[in-house]
């Protein structure tokens, strides 16, 4: 106990025994020096637990990153939140971020790759190096983050899934007695015979289709940047024209069929707006046992219909490019604006041909099986 500008304080020196006898007499005297020269020598504490107090923890470091970094950055910010939300703030949301470790980031690492998801892994680390570097560089309320040198726990594997002419045969006639919604067969069988990305084909509407072409509009509605960004929208932002070869007017007339009145292909039973890409992803996942086939995506049906069309039907890969709507960084395709339409017709004609042979079992070739799973 001490006096200090005239009122009584108290000042714990420490805990016995961690702080043992000769310690706490050393202690003594320093603040008793400090209550001499005029200095209250429990201000240094009083201080410190108050900025302890204030210091902001992970869930309000990954609120503040959310907002004012990812939003204004990143098309993709939804996925961040999903990831913080699922595997970060249920271990360290009350916790202050200053007292993150790389210990605990291996931690948390590890537990996601026990889980049996090692690029999830990869992912959430990439995550948390940006959202401590922010602490770092423009929050400023840590000084170092806790990321610094850790490694990838998982390689990351370039996807090159292609499904074979059996595999198609399997998946698209397995498909037809699968546990599925109807809309979602049809969205996975579109994309096999379009080769267009998952997300244009769920945000999809009928006025832009004329069951001969179906183009894609340079500038998407709100509604479908916001719903479906992460499904990876045209990216070249350019309008986009797609041929609609017979298969696919077949389909998409089964698809009017189910949609009836609504302005979207694909019209989600809550409100106004088309279903989402993630629940195609869960759908196929949840078949695939079913299906009785190795694990693919619907991105690699997409990558399955390209590599037909430029091996087995011999288009040439600038027009396959085309169908694909891939962006091109050369500085000819600025001014190269030629549609391509006759050859993306041909192209895409050719590929339905072969595509129906597959599906038929008549395709020339012995590795079509005549039973699924055979």
């Amino acid at each position: 106990m001490y006096r200090h500008e005239g009122k009584a304080r108290f000042l714990t020196l420490g805990d016995y025994p961690r702080m043992t006898l000769a310690d706490a007499h050393k202690a003594h005297a320093e603040a008793m020096k400090k209550v001499e020269e005029g200095i209250d020598p429990g201000a240094a504490t009083v201080n410190e637990r108050k900025e302890e107090r204030k210091a902001p923890t992970v869930a309000a470091l990954a609120d503040e990153y959310i907002e004012r970094w990812a939003k204004p950055r990143k098309k993709s910010w939804k996925v961040d939140l999903r990831i913080l939300q699922k595997d970060v703030l249920p271990e360290w949301g009350r916790r202050k971020a200053k007292d993150i470790t790389r210990r605990d980031v291996k931690d948390l690492l590890n537990k996601v790759l026990d889980r049996g998801a090692p690029i999830g892994a990869n992912r959430l680390l990439a995550l948390l190096r940006k959202m401590f570097n922010y602490a770092v560089d423009e929050l400023e309320i840590i000084i170092t983050s806790p990321c610094l040198k850790i490694k990838s726990p998982a390689p990351e594997n370039r996807r090159d899934r292609v499904l074979t002419a059996a595999e198609i045969y399997a998946f698209w006639n397995g498909l037809d007695e699968a546990r599925m919604a109807e809309g979602t067969k049809l969205i996975l069988k579109l994309q096999l015979v379009t080769g267009q990305r998952k997300g244009e084909i769920v945000s999809a509407a009928w006025e832009e289709i004329d069951l001969t072409w179906w183009t894609i509009p340079a500038k998407q509605t709100m509604l479908r940047l916001t719903h479906h960004v992460e499904d990876g929208l045209a990216k070249n932002k350019l309008a986009h024209r797609v041929f609609l070869a017979p298969m696919a007017v077949e389909l998409l007339q089964r698809v009017k069929a189910l949609s009836g009145d609504s302005p979207w292909l694909f019209p989600s039973p809550r409100g106004n707006k088309p279903i989402s890409g993630a629940a195609v992803d869960h759908a196929l996942r949840l078949a695939l046992n079913s299906l009785e086939m190795e694990h693919f995506t619907p991105h690699d049906l997409r990558r399955s219909a390209a590599t037909f069309m430029t091996g087995s039907c011999g288009v040439p890969r600038l027009v396959v490019s085309k169908i694909l709507n891939h962006s091109e960084p050369h500085i000819t395709a600025v001014y190269d604006r030629a549609s391509y339409d006759k050859e993306k017709q041909m192209a895409l004609e050719t590929w339905g041909r072969k595509l129906q042979t597959i599906v038929e079992g008549t395709e020339p070739s012995n590795v079509i099986p005549l039973v699924r799973g055979g």
